[in-house]
């Protein structure tokens, strides 16, 4: 029998049919559980709760931490599994000074994780949108926060405009050639329709190795919630409530997250910003932050094995060090 097409302005299609371990397979859980473990009796903030695992294993190894889950998505938090010591909230970690303080929660806290990217259960829900091997409404939309679905912009957005998020937020080098026969074919209402419609662009060589639409469907969706804008936001925000000696443990999949937080580290561990050449430091700067992994850690060969979503997987760690 087929099932009715959810309503692809609804984020309500898949809410608590999935149990917590089965939701979003945490990823290098024992590295996260190691480098917070300074914050084994504070606050730890899990900014991107997903499926719970790594806030339930926080709490199952430091049994007087309190774990504060923020999720954009609704459908996350209603499939928790509730703990005395686990407190939910939705919204963007972007804001998360106002969450903490609208909460009635500490304001200042010992540990942040954020995971970054997309859960297993968004992208394995074909009414999320998400997914370009399964058929479904063009949404993407992670949260009740994000004003437009993935719908919306390739049905209105013009071709430079396409072409920009296929290659700022894909990296995608037939951008132009994806986008003019977006604008050609459209209007799109499937993932399906545009995922035929990417791959019909693509010289067919490029079809050969990994799905044509990866990257397209990948920018779209960086696109529709403002991923990288929110995670610049959200480690300046994560920063200002560290307290000393608090770790920030942040895990990305692709190089453009990477590359902003590798920035972002380095900026607040940097101790002058002085332009080169001086000959004494005038700036009088001093840093936020030390580095405690000077290289990104990646999983092992193991974990990726038994979960080959972790492939991509890039963690770093820094450690607040100034009030």
């Amino acid at each position: 029998m087929d099932q009715p097409t959810p309503n692809p302005h609804s984020l309500e299609g898949s809410r608590g049919k999935a149990a917590a371990p089965s939701y979003h397979e945490p990823v290098m859980l024992d590295d996260v559980l190691a480098y917070l473990a300074p914050a084994a009796e504070g606050w730890i903030v899990d900014g991107t709760f997903g499926g719970g695992g790594h806030s339930h294993a926080l709490l199952d190894r430091f049994p007087l931490a309190h774990v504060v889950g923020i999720d954009r998505d609704p459908d996350a938090l209603g499939q928790a599994t509730r703990h005395p010591r686990l407190h939910l909230i939705e919204g963007n970690v972007r804001n998360l000074p106002d969450l903490l303080a609208g909460g009635g929660l500490p304001q200042v806290v010992d540990g942040i994780l954020l995971d970054l990217g997309v859960s297993s259960h968004q992208l394995d829900v074909p009414s999320r949108g998400f997914s370009y091997r399964e058929d479904g409404p063009l949404d993407m939309r992670m949260g009740r926060d994000a004003d437009r679905t993935a719908a919306d912009i390739v049905n209105g957005a013009s071709v430079d405009d396409l072409t920009h998020i296929l290659r700022s937020y894909g990296e995608e080098r037939f951008a132009h050639r994806i986008a003019t026969a977006i604008v050609s074919d459209r209007p799109f209402s499937s993932t399906t329709q545009l995922a035929r419609c990417v791959a019909e662009a693509v010289p067919a060589a490029a079809r050969r190795s990994r799905h044509p639409a990866r990257k397209t469907f990948q920018a779209l969706r960086i696109a529709v919630n403002d991923e990288l804008g929110s995670l610049s936001d959200a480690l300046a925000a994560g920063i200002s409530c560290l307290d000393v000696g608090g770790r920030f443990v942040v895990m990305a999949y692709h190089s453009l997250e990477d590359r902003i937080v590798k920035r972002s580290f380095a900026d607040h561990a940097r101790t002058c910003t002085c332009p080169p050449g001086l000959p004494t430091c005038v700036c009088g700067a001093s840093p936020d932050l030390t580095l405690i992994t000077r290289k990104p850690v990646r999983p092992s060969a193991a974990e990726i094995a038994a979960n080959p979503r972790a492939r991509s997987a890039v963690l770093r760690v820094a450690e607040r060090i100034t009030p």
